[in-house]
């Protein structure tokens, strides 16, 4: 048995290191290597620590190995779903069987996930009680939840592959921090979130995602408080999402939704414990009808807008409609509290969205963006920090600990300034560690001659136009890659029956079904957007072009981005130069990230936006992506392809 103390992270990834023993065909990476150090010195430190790493780096095990030789508890927060699953059933069983053999030692680690990912007992009881569901499907979807329930261990829903993700049933059978009665309800010694917590509790390694992380660490409402404190090192994989996701979680959010649960979950507990106070029902039916009033008065556009400085009359009624109905919901439910906890959860919650509802419809404090989001039948009410450095901070100075930054996407210009600065890491050691992936050979990056300005038409059109011959000299085998839905949806109608290869659409099945079938089909092409440009792994034949429509700018019209750019103008910044294009940048190196995913991956990358080599920012974007061999010339794009094809044919007689 080996003596971890004379061990080190550079040991164990070596050539002939103790992983080259557990992992078949295992190649040592001197960049992974670099990484591993500079995380043991980051953990010995208690040091902030900011790491790019290229494609083909293998951060995962970078930041693996020195976590499990250090000891500490360690959270490890990722930015999807995927790359969660990936570490718990994939990566970490690995290191572990290497710690095991090689020192008899293993940590326990846990997969924590957010409260809406576990079944809430007492809701899937009161909604078979209640019998409310009229629909053949969620009633259906329903027992077969019932009959689940009594064999599952964990309570996590996707265990129950048979009903749908998007399901309209788990809202019904999962809690949120507004429904939950806590140590209040009968079912709390079972509670699968609690158990879920207990477990993460006393664990070395908790496994979660960035929006749970910052939901706990904004609202203390997920239990994740608790971790925290005992915690030594914070990890965050795909750190890229971070800047996004807490600037919404420090935000203060009310969505219409929440008043219509409340309504509903108010009915449903009076008819179990207070049958004879029709006026539960009456000002629930009442509230509904007032937040369906305030729908209407903010206008038909499905959009982002600022909140009106001055609210029209119409807007300005309904919002004095829905005060006075929860004001007279809260006084009832108060005057039933006492007939159930479930009754006297609705009057807290109630008393909690009064005082938001109003927050959120006044005028907004200083340097916050006050704005809404129309959905088809419901709205989103958003007050969110213009700068969320200093309160990111605060909970960085709370406590001496690590917190490690990694991504294959940080730096615009091999500069970390815009990620560093966003959440104030003004003490972060920076590293920036290149793909060892060989692309002046592996890729050819194709700006085609020719095409529209991108705000043209007929600019959709003309992108499928130049990309059709890309993909029958590339037999399929592709992603078309958009900035807005729109355009994604005319270059389908527009793409039908112009190929032989299947297609697959963004939308038409869960993501994670779509991928599979591009695998298995080998041939596709695969038209999404925005979540299709980070987090997806193809590696090998399946996947070699990758074709962009238009370099990705946020839409001018967002009312957070409209603020920033007005608050960088009043500091008299560029905001172009300085925020704009910097996210822009960050943006298509993921999508760019897509194409090669692997040292034996070739191919095309497409960038169909003539801005990218006719304007003076084009330069920043083709300086911020990999070394690849540039061409505007479809036939050298279409030897590349022969040659590509007549390499995989050769490699595949070889073996």
């Amino acid at each position: 048995m080996e003596n971890k103390n004379s061990i080190t992270s550079t040991n164990i990834l070596a050539e002939n290191g103790l992983l080259s023993q557990v992992i078949p065909g295992f190649t040592s990476r001197l960049a992974q290597q670099t990484m591993a150090d500079a995380i043991d010195n980051a953990l010995h430190l208690n040091a902030q620590l900011v790491v790019e790493a290229g494609t083909g780096t293998g951060k995962t095990f970078g930041y693996l190995v020195p976590v499990f030789l250090a000891q500490k508890k360690t959270i490890i927060s990722t930015g999807t779903k995927n790359l969660q699953d990936q570490l718990f059933f994939n990566d970490i069983p690995i290191i572990k069987k290497m710690m095991e053999k090689t020192f008899s030692f293993s940590p326990k680690v846990v997969l924590l996930k957010g409260r809406s990912n576990y079944l809430c007992l007492h809701r899937l009881q009161r909604n078979r009680e209640d019998g409310r569901f009229t629909s053949r499907e969620l009633a259906q979807e329903l027992q077969l939840v019932y009959e689940w329930s009594s064999m599952t261990h964990t309570g996590d829903i996707a265990e129950l592959d048979t009903i749908p993700e998007d399901s309209t049933i788990w809202p019904y059978v999962t809690s949120t921090p507004d429904n939950c009665l806590n140590q209040d309800c009968t079912f709390y010694k079972d509670c699968h979130v609690v158990k879920a917590r207990q477990q993460a509790l006393a664990a070395e390694i908790v496994i979660v995602n960035h929006h749970l992380f910052f939901a706990d660490m904004a609202l203390q409402e997920e239990g994740f408080g608790e971790l925290l404190p005992g915690t030594d090192v914070v990890i965050f994989d795909e750190a890229h999402h971070i800047p996004d996701i807490a600037s919404y979680f420090f935000s203060t959010v009310l969505s219409s939704r929440q008043l219509t649960d409340l309504a509903r979950d108010s009915e449903a507990e009076a008819l179990k414990s207070a049958q004879d106070m029709q006026q539960i029902n009456d000002a629930s039916a009442h509230l509904q009808r007032s937040i369906q009033a305030m729908r209407t008065a903010l206008g038909v556009d499905m959009r982002s807008l600022p909140w009106p400085d001055h609210c029209p009359q119409p807007l300005s009624f309904a919002i004095t409609e829905i005060k006075d109905a929860l004001k007279y919901f809260e006084a009832i439910l108060k005057e039933g509290s006492v007939r159930s906890k479930g009754l006297e959860s609705c009057w807290r919650r109630t008393s909690a969205l009064i005082e938001r509802f109003d927050m959120l419809t006044k005028p907004a404090p200083e340097n916050t963006v006050h704005w809404y989001e129309m959905h088809t039948q419901s709205f989103t009410l958003h007050m969110t920090p213009m700068v969320v450095a200093e309160q990111f901070k605060k909970y960085m100075r709370d406590k001496k600990r690590s917190w490690i930054f990694t991504s294959a996407t940080l730096t615009v210009k091999n500069s970390f300034k815009l990620f560093t600065e966003t959440l104030g890491l003004d003490n972060a050691v920076q590293l920036h560690l290149k793909s060892p992936f060989d692309y002046r050979q592996q890729a050819l990056l194709y700006a085609p001659r020719g095409l529209p300005d991108a705000h043209a038409e007929n600019y959709t059109e003309a992108i499928i136009d130049a990309a059709i011959p890309v993909l029958e000299a590339n037999q399929g085998k592709a992603f078309i890659l958009f900035t807005s839905h729109r355009a994604l949806e005319r270059a389908a109608l527009y793409l039908e029956d112009r190929i032989s290869f299947p297609i697959l659409r963004q939308g038409t099945k869960p993501k994670r079904q779509l991928i599979d079938e591009f695998k298995q089909l080998g041939n596709a092409v695969l038209l999404g957007t925005s979540s299709f440009w980070y987090g997806v792994d193809v590696r090998g034949d399946a996947l070699s072009c990758v074709v962009i429509d238009k370099l990705p700018f946020a839409a001018p019209d967002d009312p957070i981005l409209r603020a920033r750019i007005k608050m960088l103008r009043e500091q008299g910044i560029d905001p172009f130069w300085n925020y704009q294009l910097p996210h822009a940048v960050l943006t298509l190196k993921q999508g760019a990230g897509r194409l090669i995913r692997d040292v034996h991956d070739r191919g095309i990358l497409m960038i169909c936006d003539p801005r990218l080599v006719g304007n003076r920012y084009g330069e920043v974007f083709l300086q911020s992506l990999p070394d690849m061999t540039r061409t505007r010339d479809l036939a050298t794009v279409q030897q590349f392809l022969t040659q590509s094809v007549s390499s995989a044919h050769h490699e595949n007689i070889s073996d």
